[in-house]
Order: C-alpha cells, then structure tokens, then sequence
C-alpha cells in the first residue's frame, strides 16, 4: 500500500451529507492502493469548523485533499469552498467538487472560486465506484499534493 509523499497516510477531508455515498467513498477507499486517513463531516458548519479547528474538531489534522459535495445543510459546497478559498492557511488544500449536479452555473461557479476539479457523481452503482478509484488513482496516487504546511 502507498502512502503520501511525506511518509504518511494521506489525510483526507470527505464533506458530504448522504450515508449511501460516504459508505461507498469509505469503502473503496479503504480497498485502494494508498493508505489514507478518512475524514467524515455532514454539512458546511462542519467542514468549516473542522478546516478551523473550532470545537470538537480542535485537534483535526489539515486535509492534504478535500472532497466536498455541493448540495449540503446549513452552508452549501459553494460557500463552503469560497471560505477555503479566501482564507490563507487553506487555500493551498486541492479541492475536488464531487456532486449530482450537472448545471453549468454551478460547475462554472465551482471553478469561479478555485476548485481544483469538478466531477459529477454517478447514479449507476459500478460507475460510482470507477469514479471514486479514478479520483484516488489520480488525486492521490499520480498528483503530487503540497506538503510541509503549519497552520
């Protein structure tokens, strides 16, 4: 099994607020080729709260990536994004937009506000779970993520 470039696993953020897609996410990933370490939040508030380390999430570990889904309670993925974007210490996190949604507003939107890729979300099953390997293929396996960050 791989791990990061650093030696350990990769730590990833996954934001996203339906059981079926996280148990699918969690499983093939806990399957893949690179050791990673799984982080779950359900909503916005959440994904902010942990990226700050506000609250229970005081002692979270800075994602190396984060998939985040856009259709989400309390502050949807676009804010979501739009506060990672903005803020210096996070910035440099790839983030992946992993939804259903297939409307150009929202795509272009996405990349309006820095979203390292955009992939929509399968209905099929077999063509979920390709997708979720490709992300690890390429994401985790080929790109190299930015390390060596303290915030």
């Amino acid at each position: 099994m791989a791990v990061s470039m650093q030696g350990s696993p990769v730590e990833i953020l996954l934001v996203e607020d339906n059981p079926g897609d996280i148990r699918l996410i969690v499983e093939v990933l806990k399957e893949g080729k690179v050791q990673n370490c799984l982080h779950v939040v359900e909503d916005g508030e959440q994904a902010l709260a942990y990226l700050r380390r506000q609250g229970e999430y005081e002692k979270s570990i800075k994602p190396d990536v984060i998939l985040l889904d856009l259709n989400l309670p309390k502050i949807d993925g676009h804010g979501v994004l739009e506060a990672i974007k903005k803020d210096d210490s996070l910035k440099h996190i790839p983030v992946i937009v992993l939804t259903t949604s297939e409307a150009d507003q929202d795509i272009l939107k996405a990349y309006n506000l820095h979203a390292n890729c955009y992939i929509r979300k399968p209905v099929n099953l077999d063509e979920f779970l390709t997708v979720v390997r490709s992300i690890e293929n390429f994401w985790l396996s080929i790109v190299k993520l930015p390390g060596g960050y303290v915030g």
